[in-house]
């Protein structure tokens, strides 16, 4: 069986095989959609995978799309999350931004999480947090992706004393149903 994968808010990074959803003008667009309106043109449990690179930023609620994506993913299906952090330049040079993002943002939505457990009001979408991924821009080289636990945290703490060590963070999210 073909796993159906969806790229959220793809702009130009088209992918052969996936669909591709954006809200402007282009051929090679799949579906045309402005993510800020709800509900979303797909049935429930519908996609296996779905990426959102460099999307949640830019969006007025991110609770309610985190809400859609879990209405739209199949219960164990892979949700992708990819946003600047909170202190990068990356957050703060494009004025279109307008949330900001840390290692802890999305454990509200994992009822493991003491986040969750504490506030479990503020949404009823789930996911557990499979992996966190940060990647730096140190000296302006090449982003270099940090999947080490080990590394990680000491490298969270530091960027959250110094800034601009950690330029993006991908949370790798499984859908609880």
């Amino acid at each position: 069986m073909t796993k159906k994968k969806l790229n959220l808010g793809c702009g130009t990074d088209i992918k052969e095989g996936w669909i591709n959803l954006d809200n402007f003008d282009d051929k090679s667009i799949d579906v045309k959609h402005d993510l800020e309106t709800f509900p979303y043109p797909f049935e429930d449990n519908y996609f296996d995978e779905i990426i959102a690179i460099n999307v949640l930023e830019h969006i007025e609620n991110p609770v309610r799309v985190i809400e859609e994506l879990h209405r739209i993913t199949t219960k164990n299906g892979k949700v992708i999350i990819r946003v600047p952090y909170y202190n990068s330049k990356d957050m703060g040079t494009d004025p279109t931004h307008k949330n900001f993002f840390s290692e802890h943002s999305l454990d509200y939505f994992d009822p493991s999480k003491k986040h969750c457990q504490e506030r479990p009001y503020y949404s009823t979408a789930r996911f557990s947090i499979n992996k966190i991924h940060s990647y730096t821009n140190v000296l302006s080289l090449k982003y270099i992706k940090i999947s080490s636990i080990i590394i990680q945290k000491p490298l969270f703490y530091i960027a959250g004393i110094l800034g601009n060590i950690v330029s993006v963070i991908e949370f790798e999210l499984l859908c609880q149903k």
